[in-house]
């Protein structure tokens, strides 16, 4: 804990390119450099819902920095990383919540001790491969990078395959270009959502500075998402969905824009245009995973298939909306006046 309690800052115009600890230093006069910086390095600080642990970290108009009254769960390491299957030309994995795909456009002229702060997976991945193939192959020097087919954002967990060759890059990318891999996801989401099939053209901005979908087909990308209830849980619902295409934040998208966010959402919680629907579920992180892949191998031909269960925080969590909604049920039941004679 410490004396400032939890405190939202949103950047100003003047504030973009300041760095964090500049700005914080401005919103917390009086406060010193060298506490500022025992904030951030005591994960005190998280970025537009991301944990920052660089105090040089340079700030965007749209973000928003936010002070923490207890420490952020630490971020994955490489011993967080699952191998599910491995050969010479492609690497199916686990990818852990809180690590990023691989490095965005803006963060690529990043410094070595910022990467080392959060490494991504296609940066630490070759290092893994090379742990395993140790007593095969002899690596000198760095190990051959990945290369990334496709992502899942920073708070998803689950399935992922990076290719290890140009072929192997080529027929995959191929694949899901063509939207012909199996793709499926695991949410809880808030409210009842039933069986349906959701499309829409997404767009980088709908209106709002948002990702989003557009009323004209001429402006976005197609997005459809097949969504199916598995259970629901009191005013929760877990869902599969199912990707027939794969836009960036697709299913984060199209569930909060059809008025039921996956819990733990920090960006994409209203309905296209409405009211921010607050998350009173008390979800460890964002309640998506990846549970299911399936592709052809771009070199054997051979059908490959990858299903994994929901990852311990989440089924925790399930249970803990179970115990929740048992309960409710319960004291529902107990307040209801008897029947009349």
């Amino acid at each position: 804990m410490h004396e400032f309690g939890e405190r939202v800052f949103h950047v100003l115009p003047r504030q973009v390119d300041q760095t964090v600890a500049a700005a914080l230093r401005e919103w917390l006069p009086g406060v010193s450099w060298s506490r500022i910086k025992k904030l951030i390095a005591g994960r005190y600080v998280q970025v537009s819902g991301n944990l920052c642990l660089d105090p040089a970290r340079r700030l965007k108009l749209q973000d928003v920095v936010k002070i923490l009254p207890r420490p952020a769960q630490a971020p994955p390491t490489p011993h967080d990383v699952t191998v599910i299957y491995l050969d010479e030309h492609l690497v199916v994995v686990d990818k852990p919540p809180g690590m990023t795909t691989n490095r965005h456009r803006d963060e690529l002229r990043a410094s070595a001790r910022r990467r080392q702060l959060q490494p991504t997976l296609d940066e630490v991945l070759p290092h893994i491969i090379a742990k395993i193939e140790g007593k095969k192959k002899r690596y000198k020097g760095v190990p051959p990078p990945v290369r990334a087919v496709h992502r899942l954002d920073r708070e998803t967990s689950g399935l992922i395959v990076f290719a290890r060759t140009g072929e192997a890059e080529r027929g995959l990318m191929e694949q899901f270009r063509k939207h012909t891999t199996e793709r499926k996801y695991l949410a809880i989401i808030h409210g009842y959502l039933p069986a349906q099939t959701i499309k829409s053209y997404l767009v980088r901005d709908r209106g709002d500075g948002r990702r989003g979908s557009t009323k004209n087909p001429n402006e976005g990308r197609i997005a459809i998402t097949h969504v199916r209830p598995v259970e629901r849980i009191g005013n929760y619902t877990l869902v599969e969905c199912r990707l027939e295409t794969g836009r960036t934040h697709q299913i984060r998208i199209h569930l909060a824009e059809a008025g039921h966010p996956v819990c733990g959402e920090k960006i994409y919680n209203r309905p296209l245009f409405g009211e921010p629907i607050p998350d009173h579920s008390g979800a460890p992180r964002l309640a998506l995973a990846a549970v299911e892949l399936g592709f052809i191998h771009p070199i054997t031909k051979q059908p490959m298939k990858f299903e994994i269960p929901l990852p311990k925080d989440l089924t925790d969590f399930l249970h803990e909306l179970r115990r929740r909604a048992r309960q409710e049920k319960s004291s529902r039941a107990e307040t209801k006046e008897p029947p009349s004679a």
